[in-house]
């Protein structure tokens, strides 16, 4: 946990999770890291042991922004709890538009490029992974009877984050957008087709029919 009056410490990860973004962490400096943040290695080495000790600090630091800085924002903008899903999924989207089908999700390119060689990273990053999994869920939970009874909330959740950073991944590599837009088309649909079974399971004279 970043304790607030330590700007440097709190400067550094801002600076690094960014740069990881934008260029991947192998291709980023620690120097870079440093000159970008405006801090002296002194006050690097003082917090963090080297460079793998600051990425999975980055990742620790990744788990804090989730909620405040992605989940949040869909939050004000979309009451609907099922709404909330896509308005997520149109979150990233416009994130694309702005960099031009670059970069996609920091954490989905971190478990690409770190995973087989940081254990440390490897288990911060199924860890962001789950908690981006159980704040949908709990937008699943909250449609309640709009979805079947038998959902598994937390495996949809899953298959939404599954399309999420497939889509993005594709998108980046064919440089545009279509490969998303037709994952997303594809999941409302699925969406639909529960909600039309929910329907059906709540119209009268369907209890105890199998």
């Amino acid at each position: 946990m970043i304790a607030q009056e330590d700007n440097a410490q709190a400067r550094i990860l801002r600076t690094a999770f960014q740069l990881f973004h934008e260029q991947g962490y192998h291709a980023t400096g620690v120097a870079t890291i440093l000159r970008e943040a405006g801090v002296n290695p002194g006050s690097m080495y003082h917090v963090f042991a080297g460079k793998e000790a600051l990425l999975e600090e980055v990742l620790r630091y990744a788990l804090t922004l989730l909620r405040p800085a992605v989940i949040a924002p869909v939050e004000a903008k979309v009451a609907d709890p099922l709404h909330r899903v896509f308005g997520l999924l149109e979150q990233y989207r416009d994130g694309m538009v702005h960099n031009s089908c670059r970069m996609g999700c920091p954490i989905g390119n971190l478990a690409l490029e770190v995973s087989d060689d940081h254990q440390g990273a490897r288990l911060l990053i199924a860890a962001n992974f789950e908690n981006w999994v159980k704040e949908v869920a709990a937008w699943l939970e909250a449609a309640g009877d709009r979805l079947p009874k038998d959902t598994d909330r937390a495996r949809l959740a899953r298959f939404v984050l599954t399309v999420m950073e497939g889509g993005l991944m594709q998108a980046r590599a064919a440089g545009n957008l279509e490969p998303f837009d037709a994952s997303v088309a594809e999941l409302r649909t699925y969406f639909g087709l529960l909600e039309e079974k929910a329907r059906a399971a709540r119209k009268p004279g369907r209890k105890g029919k199998k």
